[in-house]
């Protein structure tokens, strides 16, 4: 079975499903003839991904991801089909490598005693003068 390297990550070809379309936007005649945008179709059941790299995925993924569990990536941006094929796996392989990472724990933090005074000492101080403002009481 034919592997290939994506984002560090070697995925069964059979995985990938490749689908060439018609771009949109400018491009004269050579548009409406030939079919140079590539869809590139990953398989999630196929890809052989660890369970938390594959939620990280999904996460990702956000609206390019399938209802039948694939990754959708449209590259139309290049000339040829060449050219947005490799887009599209450079893409893939930047998502892919993107989930791989595993996020930074989050460290609580605290807010100092000696900040919650100058908080408060700031607010006092806003509030006397804006207290200066008013008119005096007479009028």
């Amino acid at each position: 079975m034919a592997t290939i390297e994506i984002g560090g990550v070697a995925i069964p070809e059979s995985a990938l499903t490749w689908n060439f379309v018609r771009a949109s936007g400018p491009g004269g005649q050579n548009v409406n003839k030939v079919a140079t945008a590539a869809e590139c179709r990953l398989d999630l059941d196929l890809g052989g991904f660890d369970q938390d790299v594959r939620q990280r995925l999904e996460r990702l993924a956000g609206s390019r991801l399938t209802a039948a569990g694939e990754v959708l990536i449209v590259a139309e941006n290049q000339r040829t089909q060449a050219r947005n094929r490799a887009d599209a796996l450079e893409r893939l392989g930047a998502l892919i490598e993107a989930a791989r990472t595993p996020p930074k724990p989050r460290v609580a933090t605290r807010v100092s005693a000696t900040q919650k005074a100058k908080r408060r000492a700031d607010k006092r101080h806003r509030g006397e003068v804006k207290r200066q403002r008013k008119p005096p009481d007479g009028y």
